[in-house]
């Protein structure tokens, strides 16, 4: 038997032990599992108490549940086994279900793959579910949760049948083509269809910014000469002591990195070696890493005490903030935040002065970069390609417009194939293993 025609089973709920372990199975011996080891199929979507047995001997008092197909999260048959969460009653569970003909452990996401080949959901929301499982901050969770709702899903759809309604006059006005003011009549209001979902598709595209890198949260990275207080701002930052702080220069070799909330936002925040010129091959390795970490970050912290005036290192960033620390040492009193250049910010990494304001101000880039997310659908970087695409034929399309309807045809079919393969629904095989090898077992 095919793989894909055989039953799944996979422990769906957290690692063990635990309260309670949810084992789930998909196929069509979900039925002879709940016979064999429960001794009856029960009533469908009704949870039922069952002591559940392995050769005639119990495993579990345990709690089970049968729910039919097409009329499941998999739209195959799905049983589900609801046992104490011990490790050896998960694996006398798993080598019972092993036994059985024609079942087998799922591989990693393939609960979610059924379902989507079976028309539960499309691409986008399986998209957001695994977003969903991943987020680790609300802006995170609130995203995905808008990707699962089917919100990308459902606009990609309507644009869809919009084009190919477009595409059907298109395609009528060139067998109508020697009749006359036919195709005129028809060819208009394909192009006013064009037009308005052009504009449509343009304004979700510059309204999200930067909304899919919220999954992977911003990148900060401190930086600056050695002996400036990077890894005390490290620490201050995160609110404990992750990196080793010493008056002598060069005591940070390596990358560090914490991963903070920072009011919803996911920002990693990377402490560096002290750039500097240095005899010392491994402090050399370390100054580096610490230019090519700043320039791939999306915000540079050029961090330097506050009585010099060293200057900022050409780390090739978009962004990059002078940050001027040991303002407590000053002669005269120092602004505290300056950002009306865009650049300057003066703090005490020791004592913790200006510190909130350095992370009000990241927060606030944080809102700038990734966009409205409480609106945003676009939540992967293939779902953006997908939509440029299909913006980039509807503009082809207009541009030929009088110089051949067969040329408007053919960028909208373009069009089409590329909102379909936002859906999932054409010519995505090559990457349906990449999405869904992603996903946990047991999803």
């Amino acid at each position: 038997m095919h793989p894909r025609d055989q039953t799944i089973f996979a422990l769906s709920s957290g690692r063990a032990p635990s309260a309670i372990a949810v084992v789930r199975l998909s196929g069509a011996q979900a039925s002879e599992a709940l016979r064999q080891l429960a001794g009856a199929i029960p009533t469908p979507r009704k949870a039922t108490r069952s002591l559940v047995r392995r050769d005639g001997e119990p495993i579990d008092d345990a709690v089970v549940l049968w729910f039919p197909g097409p009329a499941s999260a998999t739209g195959e048959d799905v049983a589900e086994f609801h046992v104490h969460g011990g490790r050896a009653v998960i694996a006398s569970l798993f080598a019972a279900l092993a036994q059985i003909e024609n079942v087998r452990p799922a591989e990693p996401g393939e609960f979610t793959r059924r379902a989507f080949e079976n028309g539960k959901l499309d691409l986008t929301e399986a998209e957001g579910l695994d977003d969903l499982i991943h987020a680790d901050t609300d802006r995170q969770r609130r995203q995905a949760l808008r990707q699962l709702r089917g919100l990308l899903g459902d606009r990609a759809r309507a644009w869809r049948e919009r084009i190919i309604e477009a595409s059907a006059l298109i395609e009528a006005s060139i067998d109508f083509a020697d009749e006359g003011d036919v195709p005129a009549e028809l060819i208009a209001p394909a192009i006013d269809r064009m037009r308005a979902l052009l504009g449509e598709i343009e304004d979700v595209l510059s309204a999200q910014a930067r909304s899919e890198r919220l999954r992977d949260g911003l990148v900060v990275t401190i930086t600056g000469p050695p002996n400036v207080g990077k890894s005390t701002l490290m620490n201050q930052l995160a609110r404990r002591e992750v990196a080793i702080v010493s008056p002598h220069a060069g005591t940070t070799r390596d990358i560090i990195e914490i991963q903070l909330d920072l009011e919803g936002y996911p920002v990693t925040v990377i402490d560096t070696a002290g750039i500097r010129d240095t005899d010392d091959p491994v402090e050399q390795e370390g100054v580096r890493r610490a230019r090519a970490r700043a320039a791939d970050a999306d915000l540079v912290l050029w961090l330097t005490d506050g009585t010099d005036d060293v200057m900022m290192d050409d780390m090739s960033t978009a962004t990059a903030w002078w940050i001027r620390n040991k303002v407590d040492l000053q002669a005269t009193e120092a602004p505290r935040l300056d950002l009306r250049g865009g650049t300057t910010l003066w703090i005490s990494a020791k004592y913790g002065d200006g510190i909130a304001s350095l992370v009000a101000a990241i927060v606030k880039f944080a809102e700038t970069y990734f966009g409205a997310n409480d609106t945003a659908l676009i939540g992967r970087e293939r779902q953006r390609k997908l939509l440029n695409e299909t913006a980039a034929a509807l503009r082809r399309g207009l541009d030929v417009t009088g110089n051949g309807d067969e040329l408007v045809a053919e960028e909208l079919r373009a069009a089409s194939t590329a909102l379909g393969r936002l859906l999932g629904h054409v010519d995505v095989e090559d990457i349906l293993d990449v999405i869904f090898r992603e996903f946990c077992i047991g999803k």
